[in-house]
């Protein structure tokens, strides 16, 4: 590592094969490596990715510049698995323009970029690209590289390229006018009905109305309208109309989102634990010109910057549409530098911005529940979601050395407020799927003077796994992985009182703050790989188990308070009751009422009054000490 240089460039992390499993950038190689080395790198994905590397490469370059570019040619050509990448291996659609060409024809295509190609894109959606197509040849004709007939015309242009100056008199001898031509598609290059430098100008209207630079065009065509009519030349005057009405018919079609002309690009996305998807609002001149949706191959399991960051420069690296700002969720520590590329790439200077507030904040937020909705769309789709639960099942069982896949796991959980309305729940999960008609609440019937786990856990245990609970088939089956929230002593009171009770039965438990898994046969905890289907399965099942539990407390908390903290109030009988709730309306008001505003409701006495406002005093301090009681929690 001492000889890696401390120039700007890039390395490539490889295995043992010599795959390159992860490429990055650095403006100091050597100092930027050495984070790996020593796992200074605070990812979580770092440490795994470390244990497979077996060697390094570097390139050294002139800049941080130019080092990102040319990292993004360095993992479209290798793919490493650590690299944020596209789910799906298709290749998305694109509008590309053949800009080499004598005369560039406008092409609908999937194919790996070319030079002297202009590309458009991508988009997601196949019949909206083509659309996009359809209508700008309606407005401004182009030809279509697909034409028979223009296909003829360039391989004339090519045999004879120094004819490129009077292309239109020789295709004019030699060619004949295509189908599009005829119904006002085509200039006529196919007939030389057009010269380069008409021809020319039809294609930078054709690339500014792909940038979304509408307001020109219009402009144009306008003012070619208004001439032709000066000419009496009515009948080319009626095309152009067309044309615009066709441009009008697309606005209509379009969301306006900004009073300004404004025109920038909006990532949102949504992330599970190892899979994602990013949306892509494309504003231009102040409208929503489309929106596009990707899946990648990372979620949970790489940080946000490193998601959003990878996501951007490889969207932005085969698009030639790069609009004035963009915006994105989060701070990019390289945003400068991925601003000057985009800035050299479109011609112009690129804001790389993150919305706090406002209507772009909003958008913003949008783009992520689009995002999400796409992404479970995918998940149903491509049944991605129970191959994950497959590899779940399958790590689980060799994790904890059990004897098959945990097809039935149940996990129980405590809740309780200083040992008040203490209840336990059990949830369970068949087939890594929440079983909701399984799942169970208890009552802890022991009497508690203060929280205590151990205890609690040990009778809901003693209650479930019972002789007749287990013979009762509303319970279910037997379970073949029990699961208990929380550490080392909540796993041993389930030992203890499974023990009890002549059962043998896999269990472990599952610590909050690092994720561990305790398990009886070994000191050490067992940690899941971060981003393993399977510890996203057990965090699955322990969150469900708390929602439960907290949700069954809170329940028996809130109906103590509304029903039983007036008849526990001494001289308050059913008819005081009554009349105090139907002046205050709720008890929310009555607690916020004086004692003096008590005692004038007709029927209650000042020293009924003063006892029902202490005692809605004595209410008010319930939820300080569940917050307190939380913090501790959270400092444990």
């Amino acid at each position: 590592m001492a000889l890696v240089p401390t120039e700007p460039g890039c390395y490539l992390w490889k295995d043992a094969r010599g795959t390159v499993v992860y490429v990055g950038k650095a403006k100091n190689l050597r100092a930027r490596m050495r984070q790996y080395v020593t796992l200074q790198d605070e990812r979580e994905k770092i440490p795994l990715m470390m244990e497979v590397v077996r060697s390094f490469d570097y390139v050294v370059v002139g800049s941080e510049h130019e080092a990102l570019v040319l990292e993004r040619n360095l993992i479209a050509q290798y793919h490493p698995y650590f690299n944020v990448d596209y789910k799906d291996d298709k290749s998305y659609p694109f509008i590309a323009i053949t800009e080499s060409d004598v005369f560039p024809a406008i092409k609908y295509t999937r194919e790996k970029h070319r030079r002297g190609t202009r590309y458009f894109g991508p988009y997601t959606d196949a019949r909206a690209a083509r659309e996009t197509i359809d209508t700008l040849r309606k407005v401004v004709p182009i030809c279509m590289a697909t034409c028979a007939e223009w296909k003829r015309a360039r391989r004339l242009l090519e045999k004879s390229p120094e004819a490129a100056s009077v292309a239109n008199l020789m295709l004019a001898e030699r060619c004949r006018p295509c189908f599009d031509y005829h119904v006002g598609r085509g200039p006529g290059v196919c007939a030389g009905m057009i010269d380069t430098v008409e021809y020319a100008r039809h294609v930078s209207q054709v690339e500014r109305f792909l940038r979304g630079n509408r307001s020109e065009i219009v402009g144009e065509l306008t003012e070619q309208m208004r001439a032709a009519a000066a000419d009496l030349d009515f009948e080319r005057a009626g095309r152009i109309k067309a044309r615009l009405d066709s441009l009008d018919a697309l606005d209509d079609r379009q969301q306006v989102v900004f009073s300004s002309s404004v025109s920038l690009d909006l990532f949102g996305f949504y992330r599970e634990e190892t899979i994602s998807c990013a949306c892509v609002f494309v504003v231009r001149e102040g409208r929503t010109v489309r929106s596009s949706e990707f899946i990648l191959d990372k979620g949970l399991d790489v940080g946000e910057e490193e998601l959003v960051g990878g996501f951007v420069k490889r969207y932005y690296d085969e698009t030639s549409d790069i609009p004035s700002e963009v915006d994105v969720p989060c701070e990019l520590a390289d945003a400068e530098v991925v601003a000057g590329w985009l800035a050299e790439k479109g011609g112009r200077a690129v804001r790389l911005h993150r919305p706090q507030r406002g209507e772009k904040r909003r958008l913003l937020e949008m783009a992520a529940s689009n995002a999400r909705h796409a992404l479970m769309r995918y998940m149903v789709r491509t049944g991605y979601a129970d191959e994950r639960t497959n590899k779940a099942l399958l790590q689980l069982e060799s994790a904890l050395a059990l004897d098959a896949p945990p097809m039935r796991i149940e996990c129980f959980d405590i809740s309780t407020l200083h040992g008040h309305f203490t209840v336990a729940s059990m949830v369970v999960f068949t087939n890594g799927r929440p079983d909701k008609s399984q799942y169970r609440r208890f009552k802890i019937q022991t009497p508690l003077t203060e929280a205590n786990d151990f205890v609690s856990m040990s009778e809901v245990l003693g209650r479930r796994y019972a002789p007749e609970r287990m013979a009762d088939e509303r319970f279910g089956s037997r379970p073949d992985l029990l699961v208990v929230d929380g550490g080392k002593p909540q796993l041993t009171a389930a030992m203890e009182q499974l023990a009890e009770l002549g059962l043998d039965i896999p269990v472990c438990g599952l610590a909050k703050s690092d994720e561990e898994i305790f398990v009886p046969w070994d000191d050490t905890p067992v940690v899941l790989p971060s981003g393993s289907p399977s510890l996203y399965l057990i965090k699955q099942v322990r969150d469900e188990s708390h929602r439960f539990a907290i949700t069954f407390h809170r329940e028996l908390r809130d109906k103590a308070m509304t029903a039983s903290v007036l008849d526990d109030v001494p001289g308050v009988g059913p008819k005081r009751k009554r009349a105090l709730m139907r002046r205050f309306g709720s008890l929310r008001r009555l607690r916020a009422a004086s004692e003096q505003d008590i005692a004038a409701t007709p029927g209650i006495p000042a020293e009924v009054a003063r006892a029902v406002h202490q005692a809605l005093n004595e209410l008010e301090k319930i939820p300080v000490a569940e917050n307190q009681e939380k913090a501790e929690k959270n400092d444990d």
